[in-house]
């Protein structure tokens, strides 16, 4: 198996707005929902599809080159992989959720209901990744519309398209650099902003943005706010389990008098 970076490209002008891409998420992941329904990303709803200016948009974690949700991880819970997935390990995390905070294209979710809450997030089925298979999304689509492949040749698609058919599309690539390049990409006829898609986030990677504040920051300071942070974590979570424990303990009987 090619070992190189991979990722997804999603062509908007060649997609019909099947919403297979979305129903394939769901029954890789086992999750119940509607796909038709599904035009906002959730806990439960890796991918979704909305219709924006007669145009049907795709959203989905980007797995960016250098991805900020991993560098802000305290735990290592997040991590960027080989084969180009953004990685969760639910067992490593503290519910601390910073990746919400820092993810430029607001991807993450969390289990806001859940008993013991994990963040939720495509993870580009890499299980099918490891063993040779295309992304669930990727192989249910019709139309050509999502294709996979490692990143480089995903790019050099996406130019030749916008090459051999200039009408149809945008001349830019969207992910080929912003934030220091994702793994899935993204063709458009229209602006990205008219669609929804951030444009103004600047090609730099965000983590080396923010190391460059924190490297003016007293490492005192820094370690002060980790141990404050972990220590009302640990309160919080233990007022969270002995609230779930009482609300499940049987009553007593009230005694007379």
């Amino acid at each position: 198996m090619n070992t190189e970076p991979r990722g997804l490209l999603f062509d908007m002008t060649r997609c019909w707005g099947c919403r297979n891409c979305v129903e394939a998420c769901i029954a890789e992941h086992d999750f119940e929902r509607d796909a038709e329904q599904t035009t906002e990303l959730a806990a439960d709803a890796f991918t979704a599809m909305k219709e924006v200016d007669d145009l049907p948009v795709r959203n989905l974690c980007r797995h960016c080159v250098t991805p900020s949700c991993a560098s802000v991880c305290p735990v290592g819970a997040l991590q960027k992989t080989e084969l180009g997935p953004v990685v969760y390990d639910a067992s490593k995390c503290m519910g601390c959720r910073y990746c919400m905070v820092s993810c430029p294209f607001d991807i993450p979710r969390y289990e806001w209901h859940a008993t013991v809450p994990k963040i939720r997030k495509c993870d580009m089925c890499i299980g099918r990744m490891e063993k040779g298979e295309l992304p669930a999304c990727a192989e249910a689509c019709p139309a050509d519309a999502t294709t996979a492949g490692t990143r480089a040749e995903l790019i050099a698609e996406a130019h030749r398209r916008i090459a051999e058919s200039p009408g149809d599309y945008l001349d830019h690539v969207y992910g080929e650099h912003e934030v220091g390049g994702t793994s899935v990409l993204f063709l458009a006829p229209k602006e990205m902003p008219v669609l929804g898609y951030e444009a103004s986030l600047g090609d730099q990677p965000l983590p080396r943005l923010t190391w460059q504040v924190l490297e003016h920051i007293p490492p005192f300071a820094l370690t002060g706010c980790a141990v404050l942070g972990a220590f009302a974590w640990i309160v919080r979570r233990r007022d969270q389990l002995g609230q779930h424990a009482d609300d499940g303990a049987p009553q007593s009987p009230s005694r007379s008098t």
